[in-house]
């Protein structure tokens, strides 16, 4: 060994340099050693500068987990408009569907390698055509280009993501995504003429049916402006208890007796009421609807306390939980410190829930049905009909209450032998076999009254009998409890 150096720079980097000669070399002069030790630190030196830079670039472009940041995406874009080619490109922002229950699944461990892959595989179908970050959690932007589209917008759709080393475990994702079509040519200002229309389609992608992609508009701003004023008169409103219950009777067709009622949501602004389906939809998007629902269940049962403390013949009353409650492990204690806070008897309260299609969904819904059973409270599977339902629905899970959407009532009601009224008969007959209750939505007709006689299904709710009612002319129902002939 003729020369070694060690030495350790402060990016704490450790640099080894060795010179090796052989035995029958000439002995090196003084002068030539100096030389030589400037060349290896001026080696050294360099190489540790290029790892610093590398260093300083992965953490000004990378998150603590190895993602690219929104530095990365504001510099690509710089770049691709400084060489005029971003127009013609995709620019997306996602999130993951439901994520939070795909991490109570499989855990959170697991769930931050299904982010990871996830990741990468779009990263993967984008290749060198554009760039894919994430903003934190399970919310990720990017751009490409078109040529790539089809294989982006499958991934998004949804896919397999595999969360073991091997690969042999994987779990379904999908993304609420929110698109913007670059015109050709396209001159960015900053960053924001792009940021401002992913995010809006991604908040109305939210607003759609799982693996959603919404394309951006110009309307789309309009409608973003009255989501956020509705949802800023929403937090306001529920201090005002602007909110009101609103019941419909449930009514047995037979005895023409009162036998329940659905609360409804009504909100009273200014004097006038506002359509359930112009706040409704908006307050699931950052789930303000839990909120909501806990503050229906709350002021029917403080009706129902009420009314039994004044000696009223109470009916069962049913309130609604959206779907979006399943992502809450405590949903059962939440429902459950309501209705014991406000000493109403677990009988008198129904609770429905929507059918769901996920997995996981179907696995927190049991859950819960199960838990709500134990306690003596009713439950009520809503919709049943409508969209893709499943026998498996009403088989693995302990319903009391099968309320049939009105879309399954068969429309040519003289055919008894069509489809639809022998899907409609045999669904029912099967539901009455298992318990259950069954509840016919939306009956509005004699002749829907007339197609629910015929199959031996007894209680109906709708228009037929009486629009939702406000508390005051439901009290009076309560009072008479029989409704006159037809």
């Amino acid at each position: 060994i003729l020369y070694h150096l060690r030495i350790v720079s402060q990016t704490k980097a450790v640099i080894i340099g060795t010179l090796y000669v052989e035995d029958n070399d000439e002995e090196w002069t003084g002068e030539e050693m100096e030389q030589l030790d400037t060349l290896f630190r001026i080696i050294i030196g360099f190489v540790s500068r290029k790892r610093l830079i590398r260093t300083v670039e992965d953490f000004g472009f990378h998150d603590i987990e190895g993602f690219r940041n929104f530095r990365a995406f504001a510099r690509y874009l710089d770049i691709a408009n400084s060489e005029n080619r971003l127009g013609g490109k995709i620019a997306f922002h996602f999130d993951l569907h439901n994520f939070g229950i795909v991490n109570q699944e499989i855990g959170r461990k697991n769930g931050d390698a299904v982010l990871r892959n996830f990741y990468h595989m779009v990263e993967k179908a984008i290749g060198d055509t554009g760039i894919i970050i994430r903003l934190g959690g399970d919310k990720y932007i990017g751009i490409f280009d078109r040529k790539v589209k089809r294989e982006v917008f499958e991934l998004l759709s949804g896919t397999n993501v595999p969360y073991d080393e091997a690969g042999e475990k994987s779990v379904r994702v999908s993304a609420a995504a929110g698109i913007y079509m670059l015109p050709n040519p396209f001159m960015m200002k900053s960053p924001g003429d792009i940021m401002d229309k992913i995010m809006i389609a991604g908040n109305a992608a939210k607003r759609e049916t799982e693996g959603a992609i919404v394309i951006y508009d110009d309307k789309m701003k309009a409608e973003k402006d009255r989501v956020k004023k509705v949802q800023t008169e929403y937090k306001k409103g529920l201090e005002k208890e602007e909110f009101l219950v609103y019941y419909q009777p449930k009514v047995d067709i037979v005895t023409k007796k009162l036998v329940g009622a659905e609360a409804l949501c009504r909100w009273m602004k200014k004097g006038k009421i506002v359509p359930p389906m112009e706040f409704i939809p908006i307050l699931e998007i950052n789930n303000d609807i839990c909120e909501l629902d806990f503050y229906m269940l709350d002021h029917v049962c403080r009706d129902i306390r009420r009314w039994l403390d004044e000696g009223r013949e109470v009916v069962r009353v049913s309130v609604n939980m959206s779907r979006k409650h399943l992502v809450d492990v405590d949903l059962l204690d939440h429902i459950m410190e309501i209705i014991d806070r406000n000493n109403v008897p677990h009988e008198y309260i129904e609770i429905e829930l929507t059918e769901t299609t996920t997995d996981v969904f179907f696995r927190d819904l049991k859950r819960v049905v199960s838990g709500l059973q134990e306690q003596g409270v009713w439950t009520a599977v809503d919709d049943f009909g409508m969209g893709y339902s499943s026998l498996n629905l009403i088989r693995e899970i302990p319903w009391n209450v099968l309320k049939v959407d009105k879309n399954f009532v068969p429309k040519n009601t003289n055919d008894e032998r069509s489809i639809d009224n022998l899907m409609f008969k045999h669904v029912i007959s099967l539901a009455q076999d298992m318990g259950l209750e069954c509840v016919i939505e939306g009956v509005e007709t004699m002749d829907q009254l007339e197609v629910l006689r015929r199959n031996n299904c007894n209680i109906a709710q709708g228009y037929f009998f009486d629009r939702p009612l406000p508390k005051e002319e439901f009290e009076y129902r309560i009072d008479q409890q029989i409704y006159p002939e037809e």
